[in-house]
């Protein structure tokens, strides 16, 4: 299994007028927190991008526990349980600077190959950095 955190903190203007994260807002926290990961095995969007390959989202479900609130400091946890094949699945927990849990999600993709818009198997080099932590 492969595990990541990154903090990220509430802005103003991601708030609604009860000092709440907008509940869209929480898929933008999602995607930091995949990208960091990846980023910290020296995988980028940008690279495979250029490579050919790029990662469109298939399916988000959230689930709400407490809001995030107004200039706090939230905990995004991301966890990748399988290898991934076509298909990459990862999972969110988000904490509060309580360290309280205040939501869940996952969220699905794709790899496709950008010259024939279909789905591939991710790039030699994305499987060679993932394979250490599912052996």
């Amino acid at each position: 299994m492969l595990e990541h955190a990154t903090k990220i903190r509430v802005r103003y203007g991601e708030t609604d007028q009860m000092g709440y994260m907008y509940y869209g807002n929480y898929a933008e926290f999602f995607e930091v927190g995949r990208v960091e990961m990846l980023r910290s095995l020296g995988l980028t969007y940008s690279g495979m991008e250029a490579s050919g390959i790029m990662m469109p989202v298939l399916e988000l479900h959230s689930k709400y526990l407490k809001p995030a609130l107004y200039d706090e400091e939230i905990t995004v946890k991301v966890f990748m349980a399988k290898m991934p094949g076509v298909k990459i699945h990862f999972k969110y927990d988000l904490y509060n600077e309580k360290q309280e849990l205040i939501h869940v999600a996952e969220t699905l993709l794709v790899f496709i190959n950008m010259k024939t818009n279909r789905p591939c198997l991710p790039p030699q080099d994305f499987i060679d950095k993932l394979k250490p932590f599912f052996e």
